[in-house]
C-alpha cells in the first residue's frame, strides 16, 4: 500500500521539480511540493510566474538591479519606493 503511494508521489514530484527549475526556481523546493501535494503541487508550479520575466528597477543608492516587488535593497539596505513607470525594466517583454 505505501509503495504505490511513493511511486505515484515521485511521478508527480519529478515533473513538478523540472517545471519549477525551468521557471527559475529551486528544483528541490518544487520537488518537495510535488511530493507532498501531488495534483495541487503540479497545478501550482504550472500556474506560477517566471522569476526572470518579473519587472526590475535599479536601487537609487547602489544601482543594483532588483525585482519590482523587492522593498529593501539586498546590497545596501535602502528602502525602495514605487519607481517612476519609465524607470521600470520589463525583461520578458520585447520591444
Amino acid at each position: 500500500m505505501g509503495f504505490e503511494y511513493l511511486v505515484i508521489a515521485f511521478a508527480f514530484a519529478l515533473p513538478t521539480g523540472i517545471i519549477g527549475k525551468a521557471k527559475g526556481s529551486s528544483f528541490w523546493i518544487w520537488f518537495m511540493v510535488g511530493l507532498v501535494l501531488l495534483f495541487i503541487g503540479l497545478a501550482a508550479v504550472i500556474l506560477s510566474r517566471r522569476e526572470k520575466d518579473e519587472p526590475e528597477r535599479q536601487c537609487p543608492n547602489c544601482l543594483k538591479a532588483v525585482k519590482l516587488y523587492v522593498q529593501i535593497c539586498p546590497r545596501c539596505g535602502t528602502e525602495l519606493y514605487l519607481p517612476d513607470p519609465r524607470a521600470v525594466r520589463h525583461p520578458g517583454v520585447r520591444s
